[in-house]
């Protein structure tokens, strides 16, 4: 068994003068969650987009199941079985809840839309999309499209299709942001029983509660580097954090 599923070696990245990602080393172990915290423009959601192959380093490494991926556009590393939700919701609006996943499921068994065979042929897509649905809680809106789903819906649908991709990461950049309160939990139980499955799980979120309740290893980033890396409690008593956080995150 690999020691480190993702490895990083003083990866980098720069925009003109600013060094959004700034020589991080980082080690992230199997069927671990861990969560990347830090106070805005620390460069969490940078380091997400340069290990999915959104952005490619200015300089450093990445290593996936100890290959060198550093150079590799996004869509290899969904492959390899890497797979990223974003702050915004990614959905095709005007297609059913259904259709979005099927389509995934599809797509992830390498077959490709023919026009003469009308999609209910590929019943076993279909039942592994309503399986999936059920996963995270919408097989009873499966027929609505998706541009009528409340926003916290949207973000349970794109895990659905992310989940259709098999990866054996998660790379999840805030999967709350923009949520009603209320919305909130749903998402906390989705994730809760994602972890219980022992799926290594990557977090960007700043509720810092829903951060320490789920994680088993909290990254903290500062300004591009890395400030802190350890178990939850280890962080919240970390001195260094909470002068990054001016004292008051963790009070």
């Amino acid at each position: 068994m690999i020691e480190s599923i993702i490895r990083t070696q003083e990866l980098t990245i720069r925009f003109g003068g600013h060094t959004a990602v700034d020589h991080v080393s980082l080690d992230i172990a199997p069927h671990t969650f861990t969560s990347i915290i830090g106070p805005n423009g620390a460069g969490k959601t940078t380091f997400l987009n340069l290990l999915s192959g959104l952005l490619l380093s200015s300089s450093g490494q990445i290593l996936f199941k100890d290959q060198d991926v550093t150079k590799l556009p996004a869509h290899r590393r969904v492959r390899l079985g890497m797979g990223r939700s974003f702050q915004i919701t990614n959905v095709f609006p005007n297609l059913t809840v259904l259709e979005n996943v099927r389509l995934a499921v599809q797509a992830k068994a390498g077959v490709h839309y023919q026009l003469l065979h009308h999609h209910r042929k590929y019943s076993e897509f279909i039942d592994k999309a309503i399986a999936l649905l059920e996963t995270v809680y919408l097989c009873g809106k499966s027929e609505q499209p998706a541009s009528s789903l409340a926003h916290g819906d949207k973000r349970k649908l794109e895990l659905a299709i992310i989940l259709a991709l098999e990866p054996e990461v998660l790379l999840l950049d805030e999967p709350t942001a923009g949520m009603a309160v209320e919305e909130v939990p749903a998402i906390l139980d989705l994730l809760t029983r994602l972890k219980a499955d022992s799926r290594t799980i990557l977090l960007v979120e700043h509720k810092i509660d829903m951060v320490m309740s789920l994680s088993d290893v909290v990254v903290v980033l500062a300004n591009g580097k890395l400030l802190a890396k350890g178990e939850p409690q280890q962080i919240m008593e970390n001195e260094q954090v909470q002068a990054a956080y001016l004292g008051g995150v963790f009070q």
